[in-house]
């Protein structure tokens, strides 16, 4: 089966967010919530998750059950969206604008993930 590139371009682009949890940890150790335990472990499940489910979307037999769990990941993830948004500290100077854009951006995310179903 051939895919189209978009989706190609989606699987590598998570594949390259899962493997940023291992080359460069302390970006995501410093913006997991305060009310989250074991922020490594965290950190480098969700860098698996991401490889996995980034790979999984390229597999014909896994694809569906790769975007559910994407869209499901992206939905946790706005969590996180939210802390940088509310916590000086977790915001890392990145201008508010950027992280206000950051929240329609998972839904859009999402969306092109459901796109594929």
């Amino acid at each position: 089966m051939v895919y189209p590139w978009h989706l190609c371009l989606m699987a590598t682009l998570y594949i390259f967010a899962g493997l940023m949890h291992f080359i460069k940890p302390e970006i995501y150790l410093r913006v997991m919530p305060l009310y989250l335990p074991q922020h490594k472990r965290l950190v480098v499940l969700s860098g698996i998750a991401e490889i996995i489910l980034g790979i999984g979307l390229c597999i014909p037999v896994l694809k569906t059950v790769s975007i559910y769990a994407i869209i499901a990941m992206l939905v946790v993830f706005l969590l996180i969206h939210y802390y940088m948004l509310t916590s000086e500290k977790a915001s890392t100077g990145i201008p508010k604008w950027i992280l206000l854009f950051r929240i329609p951006l998972q839904f859009g995310l999402m969306y092109w993930a459901y796109y594929y179903l």
